[in-house]
């Protein structure tokens, strides 16, 4: 009975260390598909911006995109400037009446004193709109520069490399890389973000209010030639004419009601197309282009630590 007892004592010593050696199987077999589920990352992470660098069709879409905002810029600011053209001239109107020889001078245009004011700021905008889609128009023609695309390609391909041969890059290569990157592909898509929420969005708003201001801007237009006539007619009249004109005083006062009217509606739509442009030109592409860079970033990480672990066991070695 005791040989039996030894015996199955010195099996159940044999067997034990048995477990930690399958334990450290099964955790080499997991870092190893841990290894290569990284590595796929790693390398998807490098292959996807390679070939979209070289992309013709996404550099044409962004041009087009930009060259469309531009011409509503354009459009915009150009009714803002008629706009402020016949404004001006409705504040140098002044209506001269003499009923029964009674003089009676008024200056309707001046209630348009605080919309000169608001549409002289809205050419300001629309004309630094215009300049913001130009400038996006030629930081495409730099990204999409054939230097730029070679830049970044041997930038990739020397991560790549790095990774497969397990070198350990300098810190400064990620910069390098970020700005490249960036310089690649931030433009093209801060402008497809920003146009997709513009036509998604903001199109109607835009449309209906430049359809608007363009009748507002006819409405007005129209509101001088009787001024100017009826301020033409202060001289040599007959006691008839006196007496008719008497009698069409009332017209005075649907004269301003009607300007009073057309310039309440046209600060509605000048302050709609303010936030219109507000927000494609400035706001939309600038939160497109901090979450890229925190996008960029975040994809860099991986592959940074995943060539840092790579080059470790070399250089122990």
């Amino acid at each position: 009975m005791k040989r039996d007892d030894e015996a199955d004592e010195a099996d159940s010593n044999r067997a034990a260390p048995r477990m930690p050696r399958c334990a450290e199987l099964s955790g080499y077999s997991f870092r190893m598909k841990s290894s290569a589920r990284r590595a796929l990352l790693v390398l998807f992470l490098l292959a996807a911006p390679m070939l979209a660098c070289w992309s013709l069709q996404f550099d044409l879409v962004a041009k087009e995109r930009v060259e469309a905002g531009l011409g509503r810029a354009m459009k915009s600011f150009a009714t803002a400037r008629a706009l402020n053209a016949v404004v001006s001239m409705l504040q140098e109107t002044t209506l001269s009446v003499q009923p029964m020889g009674v003089g009676v001078t008024t200056a309707p245009g001046q209630l348009l004193d605080p919309i000169n004011d608001l549409i002289e700021q809205f050419s300001g905008l629309m004309l630094g709109a215009t300049v913001s889609f130009g400038l996006q128009k030629a930081l495409l023609a730099v990204g999409a520069h054939t230097i730029v695309k070679i830049l970044v390609t041997l930038a990739l391909l020397a991560s790549a490399l790095a990774f497969a041969l397990r070198w350990q890059l300098p810190r400064f290569t990620k910069v390098l890389l970020l700005a490249l990157l960036l310089t690649r592909f931030a433009v093209p898509l801060a402008v497809l973000g920003s146009d997709a929420v513009f036509n998604t969005f903001l199109k109607d708003e835009y449309q209906s209010s430049q359809q608007a201001l363009d009748l507002s801007a006819g409405s007005l237009q129209g509101q001088t030639t009787p001024a100017e006539l009826q301020a033409s007619k202060a001289q040599d009249r007959s006691m008839l004419d006196k007496l008719k004109q008497a009698a069409t005083l009332p017209d005075v006062r649907a004269f301003v009601e009607r300007i009073k009217q057309t310039a309440e509606q046209a600060v509605q739509h000048l302050i709609q197309l303010i936030v219109v442009f507000l927000l494609q030109t400035l706001v939309v592409p600038l939160l497109l282009l901090w979450l890229m860079s925190s996008a960029v970033r975040a994809a860099l990480q991986p592959a940074a630590s995943a060539i840092r672990a790579a080059a470790k066991p070399r250089s122990m070695a």
